[in-house]
C-alpha cells in the first residue's frame, strides 16, 4: 500500500482533484481543468489547498486522489511546493466524491481506523486561514465523538449555485456545532432569499471531517455496494511510478455520488460547523468575479484589457487585446482559440454550453492548444490539410518516449537551448537555429541535456496527424501503451 504510518493525532488531509471544472470554460477544460491553474494567486488553486495543510504540524502528508490523465501535472505542482505527499491515488475515471473518499478512507483505515479524515475540494478559495482552523477545531472534538461533520459557509447573498444546509439542535460535546436539519438543492432566487434571512442555513462548502472507519461504517450501511466496490480497487492496485493505480475493472463498478447524497442526507450522524473563512467554489465566472479585485467600475479584469464604460463585469484575455466598450454585468473571456460572451446573471449555464460542445465532438470542450505532458508541453500553432506547426518546450533533463509515428514526419528546429536527437542508428546535438529530419516510420527520440528549457518548432507532415499514431518502444514515465 501506497504511503507511511501517520500517528492518530494527526489529521488526515485527503485532496479531491477529479473535477472538471466546466463552467470556467474555456479556461478549464477537462484535461487541463480550473484546480491546475492559478486562477485566485500565482499558485494554482490545487497548490493552494495542498499549502493549506502544510503549514501546521496538525496534519499528516496529505493524499490527493485525481484523475490519472492529471497525474504528471499534479506531481509537478507538488514537486514546485517541495511537497512529498501520502499518495497519489489514481481513478480511471471519475466516480464523484463518495467513492473517491471511500477509496482514501480504506487506505487509511487499514493503518489507523481512528485517523481523521480532513475531505478538501481541490479547487476552492479559503482566504481566512485562521477562521479555517478555529472551526476545524470545532469540528474535530464533533468528529472524534462519532460525528461526520461538514463545513458551512455562512451566506453573504441569495446565492443560487450553492447547496445549503439547515442546522438542527447544538452538539452537547462539541461546542460550536449543529445536528444537521436538513439539506437544499441549488435552490431559485426567491428560496435563496428566504433562507438567508432565515439565519439558520449556511451554504455547502464541500468540506468535510469525519474518521475515516466511521465513514465507512456509514456508508456500507447505505451504499454497500459502493464500499465493496472501491475495498476491491484498492486492494487489487499496484504501484506505477510515484502513484498509486486503482484497479481499473473494480472501480469503475463502483456506482457514483456525491457524499451528501450517498451518506451526509439519510444518516443520523451528520453535523454542521459554521465557518467564516473567507470561502468560494470559484463554481462559475460570476464567483471568480465575486473574489476578484475591482476597479472603479466595479470590473475585474486579467490580461490586455481596455475598457471604457464597462461596469461590473468580468474581463479576461489570455492572448489578444481585448476593447469592450459599453458593457454591464457581462463575462467576457478570451482565449487563443474561443471566446466566451455571457451574462452575469446567466454564467452557471456555461456547463450546459460545453454538454453542446462535447456531443457535437468538439476538442474545445476537452483540450487547450497547449498540452501538457511529463517531459514539458506542447502548443499548436497551426493546423491545416496534410500539415502541423507546433511550438515544444522540454524541461531541463527531461526526455521524450522512444517512438515511431506510421503516418507522419517530422522536422524539428530549435529555437533556444540544446537538443539532443536519437533518429534511427545516428544521435545529433543540436543548438540554436539548427534542424532535424525525422522520416515517416524511423524510430527517435528527443531529449533536453541543458540545465535550460529546450523551445524548438515541430512541422508534422503527413496523411494523418492524430495524437494516437505514436507507438512507444520505451518510456521514462511508464505510457508505453497509452498516448
Amino acid at each position: 500500500m501506497a504511503g507511511q504510518k501517520h500517528q492518530t493525532t494527526k489529521i488526515q488531509p485527503v485532496i479531491l482533484s477529479g473535477g472538471t471544472g466546466m463552467r470556467l470554460w474555456p479556461l478549464s477544460r477537462a484535461l487541463y481543468p480550473k484546480q491546475l491553474m492559478p486562477l485566485a494567486s500565482k499558485l494554482s488553486m490545487l497548490q493552494e489547498t495542498f499549502r493549506r495543510v502544510s503549514n501546521t504540524k496538525r496534519f499528516a502528508p496529505p493524499l490527493v486522489v485525481c484523475n490519472e490523465e492529471h497525474r504528471f501535472i499534479v506531481a509537478e505542482q507538488l514537486r514546485e511546493l517541495g511537497v512529498r505527499p501520502r499518495a497519489i491515488v489514481l481513478e480511471p475515471e471519475g466516480r464523484n466524491t463518495a467513492p473517491a473518499t471511500a477509496v482514501a478512507a480504506s487506505m487509511v483505515a487499514a493503518e489507523d481506523p481512528r485517523c481523521l479524515l480532513l475531505l478538501l475540494p481541490s479547487d476552492h478559495i479559503v482566504r481566512a486561514f485562521k477562521g479555517f482552523l478555529a472551526a476545524l477545531h470545532k469540528a474535530e472534538k464533533a468528529a472524534r465523538s462519532g460525528a461526520l461533520v461538514t463545513f458551512g459557509v455562512t451566506p453573504n447573498w441569495p446565492e443560487t449555485g450553492y447547496g445549503y444546509i439547515g442546522r438542527g439542535a447544538a452538539l452537547e460535546d462539541a461546542p460550536g456545532c449543529y445536528r444537521v436539519a436538513r439539506f437544499v438543492e441549488k435552490p431559485d432566487r426567491a428560496t435563496a432569499q428566504r433562507l438567508l434571512e432565515a439565519g439558520e442555513y449556511y451554504w455547502n462548502s464541500g468540506m468535510f471531517l469525519f474518521g475515516a472507519a466511521r465513514y465507512l461504517e456509514e456508508l456500507e450501511r447505505l451504499r454497500p455496494e459502493i464500499v465493496a466496490a472501491c475495498r476491491a480497487a484498492v486492494a487489487g492496485g499496484q504501484e506505477d511510478l510515484n502513484f498509486f493505480r486503482l484497479d481499473g475493472e473494480a472501480f469503475r463498478a463502483s456506482p457514483a455520488g456525491s457524499i451528501d447524497h450517498a451518506v451526509m442526507e439519510h444518516t443520523d450522524a451528520a453535523a454542521v460547523i459554521p465557518a467564516d473563512m473567507g470561502w468560494s467554489d470559484v463554481g462559475s465566472w460570476s464567483s471568480l468575479w465575486e473574489v476578484g479585485e475591482k476597479d472603479a467600475g466595479g470590473n475585474v479584469t486579467e490580461g490586455d484589457v481596455i475598457l471604457k464604460g464597462v461596469r461590473n463585469s468580468y474581463i479576461r484575455s489570455d492572448h489578444h487585446l481585448v476593447a469592450a466598450i459599453g458593457l454591464e454585468d457581462v463575462i467576457l473571456v478570451v482565449t487563443d482559440d474561443a471566446v466566451l460572451a455571457v451574462a452575469k446573471d446567466r454564467a452557471q449555464e456555461v456547463r450546459t454550453l460545453v454538454d453542446g460542445l462535447k456531443a457535437a465532438g468538439r476538442s474545445e470542450a476537452s483540450l487547450h492548444t497547449t498540452v501538457y505532458r511529463p517531459w514539458g508541453h506542447y502548443r499548436t500553432l497551426r493546423a491545416g490539410e496534410r500539415f502541423q506547426v507546433k511550438q515544444i518546450t522540454v524541461k531541463p533533463g527531461a526526455k521524450l518516449s522512444l517512438q515511431m509515428h506510421h503516418h507522419r514526419a517530422e522536422h524539428w528546429v530549435v529555437v533556444r537551448g540544446t537538443a539532443r536527437v536519437t533518429c534511427g542508428a545516428e544521435t545529433l546535438s543540436l543548438s540554436e537555429n539548427q534542424s532535424a529530419y525525422v522520416p515517416l516510420g524511423v524510430k527517435h527520440c528527443l531529449e533536453n541535456p541543458g540545465e535550460v528549457p529546450l523551445e524548438l518548432i515541430e512541422v508534422q507532415s503527413g496523411d494523418y496527424l492524430g495524437e494516437d499514431d505514436i507507438v512507444r518502444f520505451d518510456d521514462a514515465y511508464g505510457r508505453t501503451h497509452e498516448k
